[in-house]
């Protein structure tokens, strides 16, 4: 394995070299947790784990414990990598690296009783979990709290509603982000629970205890005793493996919450549009739309998350694919799997740069009331028909859909063209004033989407300790 001369443009991913190569804050606050290196330091705190609590058992003595310890922690993944490209096992590289560090009568107890899996399940759960925890729950937390920021900052900005593209009621535009604040709320919960959620093993090469059961007379206590020093919790039964659904829920929780984001994103450049122009994602002073058109004001942020979650999202189908493992175990998940990693980075980077984006985004009030006051008139239609058929016309709904035709042919207001209709002259005639100031006044057609949004915001700020 040669390093030399090998630079981040070099690397074939776009994780490594786009987003997390150029990007050094990033690459510093993932390589803890989701590099080749940081898998490596969390196999060696699960060797590490298993012997010092041998020790503790009296099978090994505490100084032998120490010393494996010690040597774990001297670990370098370029060295597990080379010694793998030699034997062609990858903890079997990693307990030889271990037992060059440590004296003679040590490497005995390098990796004593356990298979390899016990080591992978449970470093790979506990690295995750310790990525979700420190790391993204943070982040989504800072997300969730600026759309809150958001929905209440706009609660009362009137906004035309759209269903199937087209103008429907009147809503307001913090109603709209509300609509995020509580998906987003429910999958970071979804997230944190799935998270740490995740299981450990030490439980041998099928699961049975065996090897183990020959030095310990209470083995299942004894892996609960390992995996407590990770904070982690064992799966309720093992083969080779990790029961997988563990693992299953909680990468569902992360395309599941990407999911929220990607729609986040897909409104609000849409919104963007030239012709409705009702946000704008924040534009640099030197920054580039287009390479050809100089007037050109994308926006590439909000589509840049679209984009990498359709490319994150059918991953979804490897995992629930990984939950079949033949018998005890097969290595059909082996590689596979190793991918979850760069889920969980590209995620990481989308709610990073969807967080900035909101941050920044700035709302256009007058062409929210522009295209408000397009649509305003035609959306009387509904509470037309619904006051219409409250106060006795035995066909309102089609009557109505008569008069939208009219005032769509002749340019006509609908609302004029219904005070203008004789055949419903005497029904007006019951409409109580609040009622009426309906018609003159669309913008107070919004039901309670203000309060609703505040109501939102309010119980995820409690839900979520804000």
């Amino acid at each position: 394995m040669k390093s030399e001369g090998i630079n981040l443009f070099d690397f074939v991913s776009p994780i490594d070299y786009r987003y997390c190569g150029r990007d050094e804050k990033i690459r510093e606050k993932l390589g803890p947790y989701l590099s080749e290196q940081a898998f490596i330091r969390y196999l060696t705190k699960v060797e590490a784990a298993l012997t010092n609590t041998f020790a503790e058992r009296g099978v090994c003595s505490k100084e032998i414990a120490q010393e494996i310890e010690k040597a774990s922690r001297q670990i370098t993944a370029e060295e597990v990598y080379l010694e793998e490209d030699r034997i062609k096992h990858p903890i079997m590289a990693l307990v030889n690296c271990i037992k060059r560090r440590v004296s003679g009568k040590v490497r005995a107890y390098v990796h004593f009783t356990a298979t390899s899996m016990d080591i992978i399940c449970t470093a790979e759960a506990t690295r995750y979990r310790d990525f979700t925890n420190n790391l993204l729950i943070p982040k989504l937390l800072e997300l969730e709290k600026t759309l809150i920021n958001l929905a209440r900052l706009e609660k009362k900005t009137v906004q035309i509603g759209r269903t199937h593209g087209q103008y429907a009621e009147p809503i307001t535009f913090g109603f709209a982000i509300a609509q995020y604040v509580s998906r987003l709320g429910s999958r970071i919960t979804k997230i944190r629970d799935t998270a740490n959620n995740l299981r450990g093993k030490i439980a041998g090469a099928v699961g049975a205890y065996g090897a183990l059961s020959v030095f310990i007379d209470d083995p299942v206590e004894f892996e609960q005793q390992v995996l407590s020093k990770l904070d982690m919790k064992p799966s309720p039964i093992s083969t080779q493996i990790v029961e997988a659904e563990f693992m299953t829920d909680y990468v569902y929780a992360i395309i599941s919450a990407f999911g929220v984001l990607a729609n986040v994103a897909d409104d609000m450049r849409h919104l963007q549009r030239s012709e409705i122009a009702e946000v704008q994602e924040f534009f640099g002073k030197e920054q580039v739309g287009s390479s050809t058109m100089p007037q050109k004001r994308n926006p590439v942020s909000f589509e840049m998350v679209k984009s990498m979650w359709k490319a994150i999202m059918p991953r979804i189908i490897t995992v629930y694919s990984d939950q079949i493992s033949e018998h005890q175990r097969d290595l059909t998940n082996l590689e596979s799997s190793k991918f979850i990693a760069e889920i969980l980075g590209v995620f990481y980077v989308c709610v990073s740069l969807l967080k900035e984006t909101m941050s920044t985004l700035a709302v256009n009030k007058a062409n929210l009331k522009k295209n408000f006051d397009m649509g305003k008139d035609l959306a009387l239609a509904e509470p037309a028909h619904i006051l219409l058929s409250a106060h006795g016309h035995p066909n309102a709904h089609e009557h109505v859909s008569k008069l939208v035709s009219e005032s769509q042919k002749t340019g006509k207001a609908f609302a004029e063209l219904l005070f203008e209709d004789k055949a419903v002259e005497d029904y007006l005639k019951s409409f109580n004033q609040k009622q009426l100031s309906i018609f003159t006044n669309p913008e107070t057609y919004i039901g309670v989407a203000d309060r609703k949004a505040e109501d939102i915001c309010r119980y995820w700020e409690r839900k979520l300790a804000l």
